[in-house]
């Protein structure tokens, strides 16, 4: 008798033991709700609650530039953005393979500038993007395939082991969001109504699409594609707790270079390895892979990269839109349209960029028109209310600040 009680009793202190860790880990999670918002992307899908025709995959050149709720509103075009910060070819691939244990789309979207990174390029992007991913072979695969130098599956299995210095620079957020996260996009799509003309930002350099100016020097253009990869606050520093060996970072408009593009290089063979994966499995179920370049000033697309998509997307009959071609369709303005200078659209310039898609998905693959589905109807009611309440929100800061701060 007494064996069985001191078994239970182990049991019982195992089983505390257990749920103060979890909770301890809980805690010292990023929650990623107040300056850098990216990081609850990959979870926000797994309480989406209608299926989607078209899935989005990409970097922030998807999840800046399309609008699902636009499609939706004026083509009736179910559709899901899974993009993240710096979201390469790999992290594109396990985000369709997780994507496709849920649903199975009709057309998927994959944005290709990532192409032109041939290397898993920073521990934080990694985070950002695994972090909130549900656990699966598939997340444990995206993992492997992303680790950079230094980085530990044990830490992606528990959380504590990497943010345990975050116990030290907890915030009222932290409390907040413990048991849910903060919403933030719009089936993936991260709004911003704010505008910051290119010809007022030295962000990026528009001469290269545009002209009108003298023509940049080799420097010049470096530099520009330096300071435009996927912008963010230093997440290790101010919000996950940086060991002191990590690289500090006190100009966040100059992050470190990722992966330059330079004319003339191929890809890596490990991004198109990807792109391959990518295509064989939309293939395999019967998915209409559609490739696209979404019209950024930086970094700069050079011929030899939009060669070399083209020659791919030939070789396997696939459709390659390339939106820098289609700057007078969709009227995009640079001085209107993007919050930040070139980099990315705000929801004038995405809107434009998704009435242009959205008549291809609709009039080229026939994507359907759910609008008299009152389901789903009933569903999107829901997501506009809270994208129009988004959107006054962000007009209000405007008009209070003259800056957006909490979006």
């Amino acid at each position: 008798m007494n064996r069985w009680k001191k078994a239970a009793a182990a049991i019982l202190s195992a089983g505390v033991v257990l749920i103060l860790f979890l909770a301890l880990q809980r805690l010292v999670e990023p929650k990623y709700a107040e300056d850098i918002l990216e990081g609850n992307f990959t979870s926000e899908y797994y309480d989406d609650t209608t299926s989607h025709d078209v899935l989005f995959i990409g970097d922030c050149e998807v999840y800046e530039n399309f609008d699902p709720i636009y499609l939706w509103k004026h083509f009736g075009i179910t559709s899901y953005i899974r993009g993240n910060a710096q979201q390469l070819a790999w992290h594109s691939y396990y985000m369709l393979e997780d994507t496709l244990r849920y649903e199975t789309p009709k057309a998927v979207i994959y944005n290709v500038q990532a192409l032109t990174h041939a290397e898993p390029q920073r521990e934080e992007y990694n985070r950002m993007a695994l972090d909130g991913m549900k656990w699966s072979k598939t997340k444990f695969d995206a993992i492997q395939a992303s680790m950079c130098k230094g980085e530990h599956m044990l830490d992606y299995i528990f959380p504590l082991l990497r943010y345990h210095q975050r116990i030290l620079d907890l915030t009222k957020s932290d409390l907040t969001y413990y048991w849910h996260k903060r919403k933030v996009t719009h089936n993936g799509y991260y709004m911003r109504i704010d505008v910051l003309p290119v010809s007022e930002s030295d962000v990026a350099d528009p001469t290269w699409l545009l002209g009108d100016q003298e023509e940049e020097t080799p420097e010049e253009d470096e530099q520009s594609s330096d300071e435009s990869d996927d912008f963010i606050d230093d997440p290790w520093g101010d919000i996950e707790g940086a060991d002191e060996e990590e690289e500090e970072i006190t100009d966040d408009t100059n992050m470190p270079v990722l992966d330059d593009s330079k004319e003339g290089e191929p890809f890596g063979s490990y991004p198109l390895t990807y792109l391959e994966k990518i295509r064989s499995l939309c293939e395999e179920k019967g998915i209409q892979l559609i490739l696209i370049k979404a019209p950024s000033l930086a970094p700069r697309w050079y011929p030899s990269d939009n060669d070399q998509v083209t020659a791919y997307a030939e070789k396997h009959g696939l459709p390659y839109i390339n939106f820098y071609d289609l700057l007078e369709e969709t009227g995009i303005d640079y001085e209107t349209d993007t919050y930040d200078g070139g980099l990315h659209m705000n929801l004038s310039g995405a809107d434009k960029l998704s009435a242009c898609l959205g008549n291809r998905l609709a009039g080229q693959y026939g994507i359907t028109d759910h609008r008299n589905d009152s389901k789903l109807a009933a569903a999107y009611e829901k997501k506009i209310a809270f994208y129009e309440e988004m959107k006054q929100a962000q007009q209000e800061e405007l008009d209070k600040y003259g800056e957006i701060k909490n979006y």
